[in-house]
């Protein structure tokens, strides 16, 4: 057994998932009019797209650690249930 620390690829939940992924998963998941409800952001109240609400999670980052969070929590949820 070794006595190097674990690879911070199995501590990151987010590791080799996109953020197109994950937000695709997420509007699976919940649409565009839950997911504004839950992060009251514009690119998902307003004529919401995948594209348009990457353009801007890609250029702010809080909105992106919002989205990621959110999806960590649920992933978590759903994939272990």
């Amino acid at each position: 057994m070794s006595d190097a620390p674990p690879s911070t690829s199995r501590l990151d939940p987010l590791h080799g998932v996109t953020l197109k992924a994950l937000l695709t998963w997420l509007v699976d998941h919940y649409g565009f009019e839950t997911l504004g409800e839950l992060i009251p952001i514009n690119c998902f109240l307003s004529d919401p797209s995948i594209n348009s609400s990457l353009k801007f999670l890609r250029r702010t980052p809080w909105a992106r650690a919002k989205v990621e969070t959110l999806y960590i929590q649920t992933a978590d949820r759903y994939l272990h249930d």
